[in-house]
């Protein structure tokens, strides 16, 4: 059974121990944070040690960590797991930086170690039978691809002026959807973005509400909504239209009642928050983590993939600023 560690111990850090302690083939042995009191809470509910970072990577017994700290450490967290012989997965996005990121790249690659970035949303079920479907070849050609992501609420500013912006932030999980359902990373990206749900954002420098177009050589279109505010719940969809035909995965709701009535029809709203939509994904990913290191097979997404992520969402951010499109350029990309 392979020992392994949390690095952060907040929100999502508590989701990861659970996916840790449910898979057969992991045992969760130490938890460390920044803030002592997080690390003790979430260490005496799972029944594990609280450990330095230090000491986590110093135990040879230990052979992967799960990285779920505030984003400006992962590229050295990644970095220093990996020259310490400890497979890594690290929350997204890979650093709030792309030369930091590429660089983190180069020197994984030469430590020798697996890393996986958590991209959870490819290991939702809705989403994973419709990439199955188009890989198989179902709808023909995909042509035009559209990715509707809204939060309910946006998140306080105080997160928001050190969350590296919608682009970076939000947006890239739209990004590496993209990317992964189309095969690769466009050629050109093309944003517009507004400070409408909340003024505060805006006077951070940042945006609430965004619309990105994705352009491949061959003529390929990808189109993504985000946007800081659906008071109706946390919407999730995707439509993707081939050359025979169209896939599309819908909300997970409330409940599955539908009421019908001479006064018309309704339905339960979206379910309201991410940690109800992606739970179950979260708990497949780390099952899929430790699968491929089982078999010594390629990560389910790699940090090249990572990078490509973030190299979008560069490039989104350039676009909105210029209002003209940026190339995705080879040197943005790794391999």
């Amino acid at each position: 059974m392979m020992k392994v560690a949390l690095l952060g111990a907040g929100r999502i850090g508590q989701v990861h121990a659970n996916s840790i302690a449910a898979n057969e083939g992991s045992r969760l042995v130490a938890v460390a944070d920044a803030f002592p009191e997080a690390a003790e809470k979430l260490a005496a509910q799972v029944g594990v040690d609280v450990k330095s970072v230090d000491d986590i990577l110093a135990d040879k017994s230990i052979g992967a960590v799960l990285i779920a700290t505030s984003t400006d450490t992962h590229s050295e967290l990644i970095e220093r797991a990996t020259a310490a012989g400890k497979a890594v997965l690290c929350e997204k996005p890979v650093d709030l930086s792309l030369e930091r990121a590429l660089t983190t790249f180069r020197t994984a690659e030469s430590n020798g170690q697996p890393v996986m970035i958590g991209f959870n949303r490819r290991f939702d079920p809705q989403f994973a039978a419709l990439k199955a479907a188009f890989d198989a070849g179902e709808i023909g050609r995909g042509e035009l691809l559209s990715i509707t992501s809204f939060d309910p609420a946006p998140p306080p500013v105080s997160y928001i002026k050190v969350s590296g912006g919608l682009f970076r932030d939000m947006m890239i999980h739209d990004f590496d959807m993209a990317c992964w359902i189309f095969g690769g990373p466009p050629a050109r990206v093309t944003a517009i973005g507004s400070a409408i749900v909340d003024p505060a954002i805006g006077a951070t420098g940042d945006v609430d509400t965004a619309a990105v177009t994705l352009q491949w050589d061959d003529g390929r279109i990808a189109v993504i909504r985000n946007s800081r505010r659906a008071g109706y719940g946390y919407d999730q969809r995707i439509e993707l239209l081939g050359s025979e035909g169209l896939l599309s995965a819908n909300n997970v709701l409330e409940n599955t009642v539908e009421k019908i009535t001479t006064a018309g029809a309704s339905a339960a709203k979206p379910v309201y928050f991410f940690l109800e939509r992606y739970m179950r994904a979260y708990e497949i990913e780390w099952n899929a983590f430790v699968e491929a290191l089982k078999a010594g097979a390629r990560m389910p997404v790699t940090l090249a993939e990572g990078v490509a992520a973030l190299a979008c969402a560069e490039a989104a951010t350039r676009s909105a600023k210029s209002g003209e499109a940026v190339a995705i350029t080879a040197d943005m990309l790794v391999g």
